[in-house]
């Protein structure tokens, strides 16, 4: 078992080694993190530890040490002859051959699939990157959802610490002969609905936390310390810019038009099929002196001289039917390539598109909440406290004006999670950090 544990941790490290969080090394990362040092923690955690990105990692190590033999020429084929009764020749007998044969694609062959290769190899890479900015995206939408859990539990330890004060007066009044009990049972059993509310809260925190820890390759019970969002990010969204920003950076278009690359040398490939393939070899004959009485009573002039000789052959692509179907299914590869890649341009201008309309309509509601919800529940809760001390209003009026407040502060915080998690969304379909952060 030590043995096997030193190999799984010698190949952890070499994998460590060799993932570069980014195309090239001094490129900035395809995410942004808005000046959150907990999330960039938490996205490096998952791009170096996650089982999917390291899996993708060294399937692409895999296709490019493919790519690396498929420039090379078959290995050439050695042969050696012995003669158990040799011919007899001028010189003398032939006692042994040795030949060595190479063969040879047509021109522009062994170029093809080097470039067949190379661009599977390349595919490899983007699919890579896929799974990076999977786990990016994946890594973002739980740390927004944790950071809205953590708001609301903020918000509604407030409120239950507001309506303890509010029952403390209740109970006061009520000592004082100005109140009814019913108030003080009403309130209480307000807490007890806030306090239900902060256990199902603290029920989902445990889910989100457990999947961020998955993602990053934790254990699935390490804490992670509570989230508050920064302050919000402004955004330029010019369809066009970002649609021009995926289709050059989203890695599907990329792995989309490397396979367009990758079956046009196919194609190529195909058709050199119908051109032969040379063969090119040389043979050395090992002859033996005349051992006969007239070879030796008189030896020819080149007694015993070996023998060499050349070979060029090729074979004869005979079977064109074959060859024909080749052609034929290179080509439909091709055509689908080009329909795939329609598809993933496609997909970079519906993604960019419905998220850009999201994050303007969240604006729109953040604004709305901000400006108008939010101070008019907060004026309209001072306004009920000054009536309910003032014996005015009662304590339904009180608690209607209450848990308005509370569902205004609980849709802030879920629309200002929502905001970020439409970044997170935007970033995902142009493949680039979204917005761009300063210094990058």
């Amino acid at each position: 078992m030590s043995i096997l544990r030193t190999m799984a941790v010698a190949s952890a490290v070499a994998v460590s080694a060799y993932i570069n969080p980014s195309r090239g090394s001094a490129q900035s990362p395809s995410y942004a993190t808005h000046g959150d040092p907990s999330l960039a923690s938490l996205i490096g955690e998952a791009l170096e530890g996650n089982p999917r990105v390291r899996a993708a990692f060294l399937e692409f190590r895999a296709a490019e040490s493919r790519a690396e033999q498929a420039g090379t020429l078959p290995d050439p084929a050695l042969s050696l002859t012995q003669h158990v009764l040799g011919p007899q020749t001028r010189v003398g007998p032939q006692f042994s051959n040795v030949s060595v044969t190479q063969s040879l694609p047509w021109f522009g062959t062994v170029s093809d699939r080097r470039a067949v290769s190379a661009a599977a190899s390349a595919m490899q890479s983007e699919s890579y990157h896929v799974e990076r900015a999977e786990i990016v995206r994946q890594v973002k939408l739980a740390y927004y959802d944790l950071a809205y859990i953590d708001e609301a539990l903020r918000i509604t330890g407030e409120e239950e610490q507001l309506l303890l004060h509010y029952e403390a007066l209740a109970r006061a009044r009520y000592s004082q002969g100005f109140g009814q009990q019913q108030e003080v049972v009403k309130l209480q059993a307000e807490v007890t609905r806030v306090l239900n509310r902060r256990h199902e809260l603290l029920g989902q925190r445990t889910d989100f936390e457990a999947a961020l820890n998955v993602l990053a390759n934790r254990p699935v019970n390490a804490p992670v310390a509570p989230v508050k969002l920064g302050e919000r990010p402004e955004v330029s969204l010019d369809d066009e810019r970002l649609r021009a920003t995926g289709l050059g950076e989203r890695p599907e278009v990329r792995a989309a038009r490397l396979r367009i690359e990758r079956d046009d040398h196919g194609a190529s490939l195909a058709r050199r099929r119908y051109r032969p393939g040379l063969t090119i070899g040389v043979a050395w004959g090992n002859v033996l002196g005349r051992r006969d009485d007239p070879g030796r009573a008189d030896p020819p002039p080149d007694n015993g001289r070996d023998t060499w000789s050349l070979t060029l052959g090729a074979n004869i692509p005979v079977f064109r039917g074959s060859y024909e179907a080749g052609v034929r299914e290179a080509a439909a590869r091709l055509s689908a390539a080009e329909e795939a890649y329609r598809e993933a341009a496609n997909g970079v201008s519906l993604a960019v598109r419905s998220t850009a309309f999201r994050i303007t309509t969240i604006e729109g509601q953040l604004a709305l909440f901000e400006r108008a919800l939010l101070p008019q529940a907060e004026q309209a809760l001072r306004a009920t406290e000054e009536a309910y001390s003032g014996g005015v209003a009662g304590v339904l009026e009180l608690l209607d004006s209450e848990e308005m407040l509370l569902d205004v502060r609980l849709g802030l915080a879920r629309l200002q999670a929502d905001y970020m998690k439409a970044l997170a969304e935007m970033e995902r379909a142009i493949g680039s950090a979204f917005p761009e952060e300063e210094g990058s």
